[in-house]
């Protein structure tokens, strides 16, 4: 049940490496992180880190892991890998790795993703995970990459897409709620086929959309080597 994400991203290489390889950068956009430290190292060391995610204002779960990336490759492509791990007892997860690629094409850039982790908490949390948790952090990684993909394409900060998304989804909520309270004769009904147009109608072009991603990979999934040589560190 590897997790993966898919967008195509019409944007120069070095611009795209740079938003998802600078860790100010990278936390800007991305939904599962709040804060992303590099750890001093040395020369020739894969480069070390530590994250943190805000569950609520005054919670916080951290952990730490390891990355490299290959910038330069024969085929034009590019390539990172990461592995990571959480002490945390809160953290749904316990470890796990990954991996990006880059793939140059005439329409833009092929980014995506493949990673997976082991949760933790037994078998109550695997359960979880299956039912609630993997569904929301893939889903968590397609709108964070249409994040991007607007940052790139259209300059659209992350701060703005954000609040942008936030302000399509109270408009339809207020839809929700309109139709509810302005039709007392049926208002079962109508709410319930406002909630479902709501849910279908497409998001603006500016909003950051899950949906515009591919989630599931074109052939075969591989990872990476790089990734086997950080696993085996």
């Amino acid at each position: 049940m590897a997790l993966y994400v898919e967008t195509v991203i019409d944007t120069d290489m070095d611009v795209l490496w740079e938003r998802t390889q600078d860790p100010s950068r990278h936390q800007s956009w991305d939904l599962r992180f709040t804060s992303i430290t590099y750890l001093p190292r040395a020369e020739g060391e894969s480069q070390k880190f530590r994250y943190a995610t805000r569950l609520l204002p005054f919670l916080w779960v951290a952990g730490t892991g390891v990355s490299a990336g290959e910038r330069q490759r024969a085929d034009g492509t590019r390539v990172s890998a990461l592995r990571f791990a959480s002490g945390h007892p809160l953290s749904p997860l316990a470890e796990g790795s990954g991996y990006w690629r880059y793939v140059p094409g005439t329409t833009g850039i092929r980014f995506l993703t493949g990673y997976d982790y082991r949760p933790r908490w037994g078998r109550f949390g695997a359960l979880a995970d299956r039912l609630a948790f993997r569904p929301l952090m893939g889903w968590a990684t397609a709108w964070s990459f249409d994040r991007l993909r607007l940052w790139c394409e259209r300059g659209i900060h992350p701060r703005a897409a954000l609040a942008r998304a936030l302000g399509e989804c109270a408009l339809r909520l207020a839809m929700v709620l309109v139709v509810l309270f302005a039709s007392p004769f049926a208002p079962l009904v109508l709410a319930a086929g406002a909630a479902v147009l709501a849910v279908l109608l497409p998001p603006l072009p500016g909003t950051p959309a899950a949906r515009r991603c591919r989630r599931t990979p074109i052939g075969r999934l591989r990872s990476p080597r790089l990734l086997a040589t950080l696993e085996t560190s």
